[in-house]
């Protein structure tokens, strides 16, 4: 399969196949939204739309980038996700970076978020797809952040067959600005758990694909078949 990565800058609006990946946070966030029980996740494009959407949906809570807010119930922390309850609820989505790449996107034929947390399965729902070409999209930095950039190269290397160790890749997301800045405290709205568990491998069996669902960007997870491309064992942080 053919591959390209772009920062959400450089998103033409044509892609038929499209990836987007942010590590710091908002997609291994939304990973454990979905594992801690929430049906959907719908992006959001500024706080205000959250809340408008909130406000139309009694019983939906919002989540956001930063502290916590007037009006949002949730922040965009795994750690902080991680022990929250969340069965059968829909969760408002705004973050920085990736939701504006989910966005930029939705359209597409096949457009999935992505993280290292559910990179496996995001490869083999990409094998299913039968797609020739896939765009991945960085969304931190406009295309230039090293975790996600690293989060792409793996999946790269995944679709192309082979098992990469995921230390390297790892590594580079350890060391990027984006982890030095949730460990120095200069992101608000972090847990001290965060840059680690941004960085596991295969975390979850499920890939998340996101569409327009009654005029709303909506995500989902879905399980793709075990057996497309050879994939990675699931591999702890290093």
């Amino acid at each position: 399969m053919e591959s390209r990565t772009v920062g959400i800058p450089e998103v033409a609006g044509t892609e038929q196949v499209a990836v987007v990946i942010d590590v710091m946070r908002a997609f291994t966030t939304a990973a454990w939204v979905f594992h801690r029980g929430a049906e959907k996740i719908v992006l959001a494009a500024d706080q205000e739309e959250a809340l408008a959407i909130k406000a139309r949906h009694p019983g939906w809570l919002a989540l956001k980038d930063g502290a916590p807010a007037s009006g949002f119930d949730l922040v965009n922390s795994p750690g902080v996700i991680r022990e929250a309850e969340l069965t059968g609820r829909t969760v408002v989505q705004k973050t920085t970076a990736g939701t504006v790449g989910a966005l930029a996107v939705v359209e597409a034929k096949l457009a999935l978020c992505a993280s290292f947390a559910v990179a496996g399965a995001t490869a083999r729902a990409l094998a299913d797809s039968g797609a020739d070409a896939v765009t991945f999209v960085a969304t931190g930095e406009d295309g230039r952040a090293d975790e996600d950039l690293a989060c792409a190269d793996y999946l790269d290397r995944v679709l192309a067959g082979e098992r990469p160790d995921p230390a390297p890749y790892q590594h580079r997301a350890r060391t990027s600005l984006a982890a030095d800045e949730l460990r120095g405290g200069q992101r608000r709205g972090a847990h001290p758990d965060d840059v680690e568990l941004c960085l596991e491998v295969d975390r979850f069996d499920f890939a998340m694909r996101v569409g327009l669902e009654e005029g709303l960007a909506v995500l989902r997870p879905f399980r793709p078949r075990p057996d497309v491309v050879p994939h990675p064992d699931s591999h702890p942080p290093l």
